[in-house]
């Protein structure tokens, strides 16, 4: 039986870097980096060897943080309504109407019920596509499952009615619910992206379970994608086989906390949390193996070693990953006009050293990465492009707060 301060030690560990509550840990001396030599040979069905550590670029840009609104409990996801208008959730159960200038609103009524447990609460909001003319929302949360304190990541479908300190949400309709449910507050996951064919993906955690994410039978570890009504589409990877859910777009992962879509190939990118060391930047396909927990760049928080190693034969590498890890939740492709030096950058948000990463990108590769707002001394939580093309981000505590970000020191 583990020691008991050791244990306890493993578990602060885990809220720390996956987004519990913050505390200041030592987990001992950092894990040395690595690079994989190109010289690797994989299978067919592998991706490259993964790459770490970039070089810090040559147009660098430094970054400040404006403040927008202010007075939010643990904001977790934000999504922009057409008028430039925001939609904002709080872990602890609350979505909130925010204004271009600032203003929030009370909780809104009508939206769905949520257990604010470890990790868990209300998460992630996404607007469809034809928000103008369907006014439909989509909101991941924690849903409370029977007894004995069970749960799991679940989805609703509303409309939104109204704007401003008149805006509710209507017709709340659970169209996924992730299975089985267990009594965990880990790794609910749990990010909501639609693809430009109108199909939405959902990244859902393996709740602690880690075995279960090689587990074609259950949703816990994988990449699911769904028709907007809940429905599977018939060119899902595994529609086919009555040995798996037919939602499962991609499988192996651990707790993917950030989604994308890339407006360069229209494929999703994801990043995901390692343990101690091994965040991963993955760009999953259809039906392929991303590893958890097999293979890893991270050890456990006991410090043993995880699976089999670094690489195996029919399992994908990550795109990129981070050792020691950042903490990731959150991430935007940028594409406006307002920072043109930003332009097909790729931001995602670092939970643990309290900053952005500013990551540059040839292709599928990122050749260079920049650290912004290590002096903001804040969790990023999620970030969000505007419609006037101006980058947004959350800062997750309990005196939380809709922030820009500028380029310029």
């Amino acid at each position: 039986m583990p020691h008991p301060l050791r244990h306890s030690r493993v578990v602060l560990a885990r809220f720390q870097h996956e987004g519990g509550n913050p505390s200041k840990l030592q987990h001992g001396k950092r894990l040395r980096r690595t690079i994989i030599l190109a010289s690797i040979v994989f299978t067919a069905s592998a991706a490259q060897a993964a790459q770490t550590d970039a070089p810090r670029p040559a147009n660098s840009t430094g970054a400040r943080a404006e403040t927008v609104a202010t007075g939010l409990e643990n904001p977790w996801g934000l999504a922009f309504l057409p008028n430039g208008d925001m939609l904002v959730t709080e872990r602890p159960g609350r979505v909130r109407y925010v204004s271009t200038d600032g203003n929030v609103s009370n909780p809104l009524i009508g939206a769905p019920k949520s257990v604010a447990t470890g990790q868990g609460g209300m998460l992630d909001i996404a607007v469809a596509p034809d928000f103008a003319t369907t006014q439909e929302v989509y909101i991941s949360f924690t849903e409370g499952r029977g007894r004995r304190h069970k749960t799991g990541t679940s989805v609703a479908r509303l409309k939104l009615q109204g704007t401003g300190a008149r805006a509710r949400l209507t017709g709340s309709k659970v169209i996924f619910r992730q299975l089985p449910a267990y009594a965990s507050g880990y790794h609910f996951g749990s990010r909501i992206v639609f693809a430009p064919d109108g199909k939405m993906f959902i990244t859902l955690g393996e709740r602690g379970q880690r075995k279960q994410s090689q587990n074609l039978q259950q949703h816990l570890g994988k990449v699911i994608r769904l028709n907007r009504d809940g429905s599977v589409p018939p060119d899902n990877p595994f529609v086919a086989r009555s040995d798996a859910k037919p939602e499962i777009w991609s499988y192996g992962h651990r707790n993917p906390q950030a989604a994308a879509i890339n407006p360069a190939t229209g494929a999703l990118w994801t990043v995901e949390h390692g343990a101690r060391g091994g965040d991963e930047l993955n760009i999953p396909q259809a039906g392929k193996n991303y590893g958890w927990p097999i293979i890893s760049y991270g050890k456990h928080y006991s410090g043993q070693k995880i699976g089999q190693g670094r690489s195996k034969p029919g399992i994908e590498q990550p795109a990129y990953y981070w050792d020691p890890s950042i903490a990731p939740s959150g991430m935007a492709f940028y594409t406006g006009d307002k920072h043109p030096v930003w332009r097909g950058n790729l931001f995602v948000g670092a939970l643990k050293f309290r900053l952005i990463r500013r990551l540059i990108l040839d292709g599928d590769k990122v050749i260079a990465e920049e650290p912004l707002l290590k002096g903001l001394g804040q969790r990023i939580r999620a970030i969000r492009q505007s419609p006037s093309g101006e980058l947004y981000f959350l800062t997750d505590s309990r005196k939380g707060a809709v922030m820009r970000l500028v380029p310029g020191k």
